[in-house]
Parts: C-alpha cells; structure tokens; sequence
C-alpha cells in the first residue's frame, strides 16, 4: 500500500511515522509514506498559502491553487484509490472504515489546516472525508496519522501475530476483554481462573462473556447496534 500526505506543517507527520508498527510496515516494504508540502506548490516567493475567508468569517482557509497543483502532480504520479479529506464534518473514522480502506492500493490524504481549505477543493478532488470525533484540532495532521496507523496495522505481514488485529476491540462491533499477564498474583489481585488451565473453550467463553458486558455497561451505543436488550 502506499500512502501520500498533503500538509501545511509536514515536520508534524515524520516522528511518529518512523516508530513502532508503522516503521516496521515500511521496513518490511508493506507500506510507503510520501509526506509532502503544500508551500511547495505555491505560486509566490512568499510561499503564501492562505487567505482570509470570503465573508468575514474568522481565521484563514487555504487557497486552492496550491492544493490543485499538489493533487495534480501526485496523480500524474500515480492513481488514487480514495483522496481524502481529514475533516471534523466528516463520516466518523470506525474499524469497519478502517478495515475497507486498508484493501486499497493508493491513498492520498489531505490534511486541512487553519479554518480549512477551499471547499471547491472538496468538490473537485476529494472522494471521501473522515473526522476522528467530534471536536476541532489546530490541523489535519493527527487525524491524518491515526488514521495511517489504523489502516497500515491492518495490513498482512504487519504485525508478529495477525490475530492480534481480529481480536482488537469493536472488530466484532464489541469491546475487547480484559488482558491479563505475569505474574498470575500481584498485589494481591489474581488473573481469572478462567485463563489459567489452558483450556481454549473456556478461555474463549470467558473472553465472550466480559466483551459483551463491558459493551453492554460502556458503550450502550454499541450494545444497541447489536440489537441487544
């Protein structure tokens, strides 16, 4: 898979993309990262990429020149599955959007900065916009990387054991359970009887039993999609 990432303040993405999971995807030559600039594609010596608003609303919005000329040059590169705009107004970033974006071969992901960019960027380009939740962050560069990180550890060969990704929480629209490790005492706390004897099926029932209460009393959202009562 690969991955390119428009950005105002690039230098936000590079650290935590060369760390843990997401380095070793790359290392592995499972994923590729291009982080690129957006002043790079500006039509000044000033690098200007913003103005203000029409309007008179607060804050500044990002012109649609250089967005256009990035997006150009890096479909002139390659063709994109899905450009992406990470966005507060968004659809809401979930494990199954997480799921099928990771079967694709080519993502680009825009990430907004100031009020936000052009909307007639949206209209032209973009295929699809994704919020993290619902709040409001100074720019698009940490939803861009959790939404790289949920997608690129998703993909075969990333992780030590691939169950480790089925098993996560709300792959089964449930919670995960509780984990536990050694020692089996400490503090005077035990770990579940259940998961000491070895034996798969209780483990298993167990694991069952506690996902679907801590859904039922944490999320009842969940619990409701499920059609529980």
């Amino acid at each position: 898979m690969h991955i390119d990432i428009l950005s105002a303040v690039p230098d936000l993405l590079h650290s935590p993309l060369q760390h843990s999971i997401l380095k070793r995807a790359q290392d592995k030559g499972l994923l590729s990262i291009g982080i690129h600039n957006i002043r790079d594609y500006a039509f000044n010596k000033h690098r200007n990429i913003d103005d203000e608003p029409y309007g008179g609303q607060a804050g500044m919005v990002l012109r649609p020149e250089p967005l256009a000329a990035a997006i150009r040059d890096l479909q002139s590169q390659r063709t994109y599955d899905d450009i992406i705009f990470l966005t507060p107004d968004g659809e809401t970033l979930d494990q199954p959007l997480a799921n099928h974006l990771s079967l694709r071969q080519n993502l680009l992901l825009i990430a907004g900065h100031y009020k936000g960019i052009d909307q007639r960027i949206r209209d032209k380009f973009v295929t699809r916009e994704i919020s993290i939740g619902d709040y409001v962050l100074s720019g698009g560069e940490l939803p861009a990387l959790v939404l790289v990180d949920a997608i690129g550890r998703l993909l075969p060969g990333v992780l030590n054991d691939e169950r480790s990704a089925l098993e996560d929480s709300f792959q089964d629209g449930l919670l995960d359970a509780p984990v536990y490790t050694r020692p089996a005492e400490w503090e005077g706390m035990q770990v579940p009887e259940a998961l000491l004897g070895g034996h798969h099926a209780r483990i298993l029932q167990w694991r069952e039993e506690q996902s679907r209460e801590k859904t039922r009393t944490r999320r009842p959202d969940l619990w409701k999609k499920l059609g529980e009562e």
